[in-house]
């Protein structure tokens, strides 16, 4: 399966719809939320070459990271703060084609440009964030909104 999920080849939307079924395929069989979402996070950067994908868990009032892959991130993250904290407590995905020009950005690492964060929510209730940095300014679009968003709602139904 992970030679499978390496393909940069074709649109960015072709990509995603090809990375789509392999997630599904790769956790149905899995029940462990944590391993879940490092495969998830895996899969996305590989298939990408995103900066930084991770995840981020509800526990009590703070996100808490979770499986992640690159750089070393922030530990914890309250609500409305940064990127992650917003989605969070708006419960709506938050696309910054600027991180240095959000409000409160939290900068766990200077080479961060751009970043898009997903609530993934279970029975109303945010229950962890996607999180994913770049590099690259305006690196995000409606297209890795439109899939991430899908991709949060497969870890939602885990």
């Amino acid at each position: 399966m992970a030679e499978e999920l390496i393909h940069n080849h074709g649109s960015k939307e072709e990509r995603y719809l090809t990375l789509i079924p392999q997630l599904k395929s790769l956790v149905s069989d899995e029940v462990d939320l944590v391993a879940n979402c490092a495969n998830v996070a895996a899969a996305l950067r590989q298939t990408f070459g995103f900066f930084w994908v991770g995840f981020y868990f509800v526990k009590e009032d703070e996100l808490v990271l979770g499986p992640f892959q690159g750089d070393i991130a922030c530990s914890r993250i309250a609500m409305g703060r940064g990127v992650c904290g917003t989605a969070w407590q708006s419960k709506t995905t938050q696309l910054v084609p600027n991180v240095e020009l959000f409000p409160g950005h939290i900068a766990c690492s200077s080479a961060s440009k751009s970043e898009i964060v997903v609530p993934i929510i279970k029975e109303g209730i945010v229950r962890s964030v996607l999180d994913v940095d770049s590099d690259v300014l305006a690196d995000f679009d409606h297209v890795d909104q439109k899939y991430l968003e899908q991709i949060a709602e497969i870890i939602a139904g885990l």
